[in-house]
């Protein structure tokens, strides 16, 4: 063997090898991505899943690489794309494959991110929409496309959508302890966050709702019933729709959060210490993580399931 031919020899596996460790775009996030539409939409005839499909510009902008890093890097969102759906990516500045594929659903060159769901046909399964660029709004359409293609949907995935929806309004409990407030009140169906903290000279619970789940006065009547609260504060746009027959009506005034050493205290001492939660898990793994571990547990992911077994 010539002495060229034989150096390049010895300098292939090492090449081979830094070609492998190249690391993807900060665009990408960190999602494993397929590149290819037709092998995207075979696997999704295949298993059934939808095509998660992201046309994103790479090189792209610094919101391009914002979107990359906090949304297609959250750790709930990228294990939901690749366990739920078919993760499919598409440059939209580049030719060949990807500008083919730009072409045949009519997506503009040179684009800010936008994510699509594909069925196996290759069809928009929610209508196509632009300038979703936030965690909870690319949560919250991955719900919507998990739901009309009749997939299931993790749990974790629902809160991490609920707890960035902007429909959350809040109230303020004040009890004789905010961790029997954090506890009981996280059990409340709508109840999103709870927060551990102070107002007034009292200890309270600061909690984030959904009123499309459940209404202000549902949630005090709820309070009512499980005996935890002895007052409720909330904004003052909200007083005229308080009702309640026991606790005493407020505005929020000089609220202020306590230490992280009070905060889900339920979960402290226990496995799921080690995770690490979205704060809609933490509430509702901190709700029933010390009467009902089952239910605790529907509320992780799998791979954080995994963790604790």
């Amino acid at each position: 063997m010539k002495p060229a031919l034989f150096a390049l020899a010895l300098m292939l596996p090492f090449l081979s090898c830094s070609a492998s460790t190249t690391p993807q775009p900060e665009e990408a996030g960190t999602v494993h991505w397929g590149r290819i539409l037709e092998t995207a939409l075979a696997s999704s005839a295949q298993s059934g899943k939808p095509v998660f499909a992201l046309f994103q510009e790479i090189p792209g902008c610094a919101g391009c690489r914002q979107f990359g890093r906090e949304v297609m890097s959250h750790p709930l969102i990228v294990e939901a794309v690749e366990t739920e759906f078919i993760p499919l990516l598409i440059h939209n500045n580049k030719g060949g494959r990807d500008l083919e594929v730009l072409q045949r659903f009519g997506e503009p060159a040179w684009n800010y991110q936008l994510v699509r769901f594909f069925n196996a046909q290759a069809e928009d399964i929610i209508p196509r929409k632009d300038q979703v660029w936030d965690t909870g709004g690319i949560a919250e359409r991955m719900v919507a496309a998990l739901t009309l293609a009749k997939r299931p949907v993790p749990a974790s995935l629902k809160l991490l959508a609920a707890e960035h929806s902007p429909r959350l309004k809040e109230a303020v409990f004040a009890m004789y302890c905010f961790w029997t407030g954090e506890m009981e009140l996280g059990r409340i169906d709508g109840v999103i966050t709870t927060e551990a903290g102070f107002m007034g000279g009292h200890e309270v619970t600061r909690v984030k709702y959904d009123p499309a789940v459940i209404t202000l006065p549902q949630l005090i009547a709820a309070a009512e019933m499980v005996r935890c609260a002895n007052a409720v504060s909330v904004p003052e746009t909200d007083l005229h729709v308080a009702k309640t027959t026991r606790l005493k009506i407020g505005t929020i005034s000089g609220y202020r959060t306590a230490p992280v050493s009070d905060q889900k205290k339920q979960i402290s001492g226990t496995p799921a210490e080690k995770l690490t939660l979205s704060p809609s898990q933490a509430t509702k793994v901190n709700a029933w993580i010390r009467t009902d571990p089952a239910k605790a547990l529907a509320f992780l992911s799998k791979s954080q399931q995994a963790q604790i077994r």
